[in-house]
């Protein structure tokens, strides 16, 4: 099925886990796009893709994902450079936040514009293109922590990608029966910056290759729902969604 999927466009892919997944898809052949916040670092990963990819096209715009009408207006310039967009992955995402009621709303309202509201918007332009073209695969990439609410300074990021998950459950729905795709990942931990600022257990923590790996190969096969990587998070997944509260409040 992937290999429908010729010109991708990636947000958050200035680092970790979007950048890994442009060097993947640029090795497979394909043409990608990649958006964040920091156009210098698009630009170095744009010319060592090219450098090692040379029959590739790579497009780099900045982005920053809260602002509604630049998403709408780079996808649409990201398109029309690569002539056309058969894949974008919605994967900009904030880590950042506080326990609620500690004085630093700030961060937590940052983390819910830039993982929910930024993430609807990037759906909002990709879809209309999807929708237009009659084709394309959407891939959300949300977290293994949407299956429950994590409680302190977690607790708007669980929030905020139970927000993605649900959209991306109701749009498998809509969409199952036309030409376009809708892919909803929930990794687990896995080695990025973002991870390691987070305190994620070190015991439980994917290596980036590892992470990426099961991601792509996810996107690949256009996957519904996939909790990754790895049986281990799989398991944590249906234990989080299914087991009763006494239980998963050990786990969280």
């Amino acid at each position: 099925m992937g290999q429908r999927r010729q010109k991708i466009l990636i947000t958050g892919a200035s680092s970790g886990l979007g950048e890994e997944m442009a060097r993947r898809f640029a090795a497979m052949g394909r043409d990608v796009a990649l958006c964040a916040r920091r156009v210098d670092r698009l630009e170095t990963v744009r010319d060592e893709l090219l450098a090692q990819n040379p029959g590739i096209r790579v497009a780099v715009r900045a982005l920053d994902v809260t602002d509604h009408d630049a998403v709408v207006t780079v996808f649409g310039e990201l398109r029309d450079e690569l002539g056309g967009l058969d894949r974008v992955v919605v994967n900009a995402g904030l880590g950042k936040g506080a326990k609620i009621g500690s004085g630093r709303a700030d961060a937590n309202l940052a983390t819910a514009r830039t993982n929910f509201v930024g993430a609807l918007s990037q759906t909002e332009a990709a879809l209309e293109i999807f929708r237009a073209q009659k084709h394309g695969h959407l891939v959300l990439v949300s977290s293994i922590s949407a299956d429950r609410g994590l409680p302190g300074p977690k607790a708007v990021y669980s929030a905020s990608k139970a927000g993605v998950a649900a959209l991306g459950e109701a749009l498998a729905t809509e969409l199952a029966r036309t030409d376009i795709a809708v892919t909803t990942l929930l990794p687990g931990f896995i080695a990025t910056d973002m991870s390691a600022k987070a305190g994620d257990a070190s015991s439980m923590t994917a290596t980036l290759d590892e992470g990426v790996t099961a991601m792509v190969d996810a996107i690949e096969k256009e996957t519904r729902r996939a909790a990754l990587p790895g049986l281990k998070w799989r398991s944590i997944d249906v234990a989080l969604r299914f087991l009763p509260n006494a239980l998963t409040d050990r786990l969280v």
